[in-house]
């Protein structure tokens, strides 16, 4: 996977303009897992793009956007559903774990690489 597919692919999974009830995001709102290999994909890209940005000092407005969302919106849509009793796999909590993480990579080398 290149950059921009991986930028494509979180963008495609977590923008506004692009939810439908298959996307990343679309599927938390409405309570529902991600479809298999969705983690595995996002978790991916998210690296192919820390990979791709090292030593850079600025994001896009857009990528930036897109990270945010992964990292905090799903958590958040995790955090509500599972408050009104939705069963999630027990991986996920996990897995988004993992996808905020990346996504603070990517933010920490870009604002390591500012201050420089």
């Amino acid at each position: 996977m290149d950059f921009e597919t991986a930028r494509q692919v979180l963008a495609s999974q977590t923008l506004p303009q692009y939810e439908t009830d298959d996307t990343f995001l679309g599927r938390l709102r409405q309570g529902k897992p991600p479809v298999p290999g969705q983690v595995t994909t996002l978790l991916l890209a998210l690296k192919v793009i820390q990979d791709s940005l090292k030593g850079g000092s600025t994001l896009n407005r857009e990528l930036a956007h897109a990270l945010f969302l992964v990292a905090y919106e799903s958590r958040n849509l995790f955090e509500v559903s599972r408050t009104s009793r939705v069963e999630w796999p027990p991986l996920l909590d996990e897995d988004l774990e993992r996808i905020a993480i990346a996504a603070y990579k990517i933010f920490a080398d870009a604002a390591d690489q500012a201050s420089s």
